[in-house]
């Protein structure tokens, strides 16, 4: 219920924050891949929290355990199982939470349907989920490095620190020599500050994370119900805290007329291309071969170290106030999270658009 993303390229989650570990089935990954573990290894480490002084500091080394699906370092065909444990949980942080509805969580929703929670650190609801999600799209992320896709996201917006250029004008490798993964290093630094200081202030703050998918194919997604940028934002909306998603020119688009929009075609290096990139990649559902470009907007950390109103699960007032280890901003953690989704909704239309056999993709 909920729980399986994906159509051909199937990814079930399963596991708590406070549970004894998180974990994955990965189904449909054609046999024959050769799975390198280290970039798997890589991808882990780049979302696990206690990475730098502006990311909560519960510490997990987030290391995998893959249990079946791969063989002498090819995947079988078989459904990949991966498990991730959880080492450092502090489940006491929580227990003055256990009959209270924290402000902007998924407490009293979750409350609602199942007329029971798992209080500790939100359970299934925690973003701890999505470490399962990023090993999954580190598989995903291989597949498509066969027919040379790769997907780079990085922070563009903090509060209101912008970064105003264009992809087009970074070095998007940079973002990840900092530890806000913004690529333009100047303004990371004033990010960083940001951030640090909303902490000092025991707040959260909010931002944007930034993607970009290059060297798809013209050709992958479906009409009508299952467009390409349809399910990718179907993707981006399933993360924990995300509140909006844009694609192309979004809704800066409006603007523009339909003369200054529109993304005429030419012919060069024998291939159909637009002269422009408005469409964001994609036209009618379908990948038209130009990069893929996207917005990911998340919330502020609804956990606050400071006194809330809210009710208990009897409906009497009560203060809440977070306590444990939290982000004071999602966003450095989010970009693999982003891009881990990415990859699943793009492997998934890759085996859509051949068949389940690598060597035929």
């Amino acid at each position: 219920m909920g729980n399986t993303f994906g159509k051909l390229f199937r990814l079930t989650t399963f596991g708590e924050s406070h549970g004894k570990a998180l974990g994955a089935i990965l189904d449909g990954c054609p046999a024959g891949l050769d799975l390198d573990l280290e970039k798997i290894r890589i991808e882990m480490q780049r979302r696990k929290p206690g990475q730098s002084k502006i990311t909560t500091q519960r510490k997990e080394e987030d290391e995998i355990e893959l249990l079946s699906g791969v063989f002498e370092g090819k995947t079988t065909g078989t459904p990949i199982g991966i498990l991730i444990p959880n080492e450092d949980q502090k489940s006491k942080d929580y227990a003055h939470i256990a009959d209270a509805f924290r402000p902007s969580h998924a407490d009293f929703t979750y409350f609602e349907k199942y007329g029971h929670r798992d209080h500790r650190g939100g359970g299934r609801s925690s973003a701890r989920e999505t470490a399962a999600r990023v090993a999954g799209g580190a598989i995903a992320k291989q597949l498509l490095a066969t027919k040379g896709i790769t997907i780079q996201a990085y922070v563009s917006q903090v509060g209101e620190i912008r970064l105003e250029t264009p992809y087009t004008a970074l070095n998007l490798d940079l973002a990840e020599d900092n530890i806000v993964r913004c690529p333009d290093p100047e303004l990371a630094e004033t990010m960083i500050a940001h951030i640090d200081q909303v902490r000092k202030d025991r707040d959260t703050i909010g931002g944007i994370v930034s993607c970009v998918i290059k060297n798809c194919p013209p050709g992958l997604g479906e009409p009508v119900f299952d467009r390409l940028h349809a399910e990718l934002g179907k993707a981006m909306l399933s993360i924990n805290a995300v509140k909006g998603f844009e694609y192309g020119s979004g809704f800066e688009g409006v603007t523009l007329r339909g003369s200054q929009h529109n993304d005429a075609f030419e012919q060069r290096d024998g291939k159909i291309h637009t002269l422009t990139n408005h469409s964001g990649g994609i036209q009618g559902g379908i990948s038209n071969g130009e990069d893929i470009y996207f917005r990911v907007a998340f919330k502020p950390v609804a956990t606050l170290m400071q006194d809330q109103s809210s009710v208990n699960t009897a409906g009497e007032a009560v203060t809440v106030s977070g306590k444990g280890r939290h982000d004071p901003c999602v966003v450095p953690r989010a970009v693999p999270i982003v891009e881990a989704m990415a990859a699943l909704v793009l492997a998934d239309y890759l085996l859509l658009s051949k068949t389940n056999k690598l060597e035929a993709i």
